[in-house]
């Protein structure tokens, strides 16, 4: 998409010439950055500016690993789209990243038009509010939750709750929709605007988080697993 500036933090320059030239290609600009040392100081600079909208990361960096990074990026900023690159191909380590708050997962070697087509994705997903159609106005209410899509804010027994892009949108769709029990492929392609894969945990992993940051409320209960099927909120 034109007009997206990208963060790509690789150590391997080669690597990292050749996606910066791809993104250029497609009409992206793009910051380079060659561990996660310089990263970190190129974020922190941005913090003072208008941002990036996307950030590409590799594990293995010198200085700061790529957890870390991630680690530290949604520290700061729920929003913002991260896609990791690795050569790690475990499940496990996907998994991880994901609940650090990764946003996709590409393994080297990979496919740079693949990787232009994953940007376009995340980009989309962010200019709509994460989901496949606009948000629609109007707070939603469930028990001790309170979701004002146009405000984006979320809170749990009066406490805010921060989410990521795809968090946010997983318990909007929930809370629209009380007691209906969603499959995880209808809620996955509602989420995300892409077709759902069988053998992919990643709704599985966000219903985590999601749980996870609700604990200190006591409403992590609210989300119930429909044993076969998906989910649902608990009445």
């Amino acid at each position: 998409m034109a007009d997206a500036h990208v963060l790509i933090i690789e150590d391997d320059a080669d690597i990292n010439e050749i996606v910066a030239t791809r993104l250029a290609r497609a009409g992206m600009t793009s910051t380079q950055a060659f561990s996660g040392t310089e990263a970190r100081l190129v974020l922190d600079a941005s913090a003072a500016g208008p941002g990036f909208s996307l950030v590409i990361c590799d594990l293995m960096l010198p200085g700061l690993t790529g957890e870390e990074l991630v680690s530290l990026i949604r520290a700061r900023d729920q929003e913002l789209p991260i896609i990791v690159i690795s050569a790690r191909t475990d499940a496990s380590d996907k998994i991880d990243l994901l609940r650090l708050g990764a946003d996709d997962y590409l393994t080297k070697p990979f496919d740079l038009d693949e990787l232009v087509a994953r940007i376009e994705v995340q980009l989309r997903r962010r200019s709509r509010g994460g989901s496949g159609r606009p948000a629609k106005g109007g707070a939603l209410t469930f028990r001790s939750w309170e979701l004002d899509p146009a405000a984006r804010s979320f809170c749990a027994a009066g406490e805010a709750v921060e989410l990521t892009r795809l968090e946010f949108k997983i318990v909007e769709i929930l809370m629209g929709t009380p007691g209906r029990a969603w499959s995880k492929q209808e809620l996955f392609e509602r989420a995300w605007g892409e077709p759902y894969a069988a053998d992919d945990n990643t709704l599985n992993v966000h219903i985590s988080n999601i749980r996870t940051k609700l604990r200190a409320s006591g409403t992590d209960g609210y989300i119930k697993t429909v044993w076969g099927m998906g989910f649902k909120l608990s009445e």
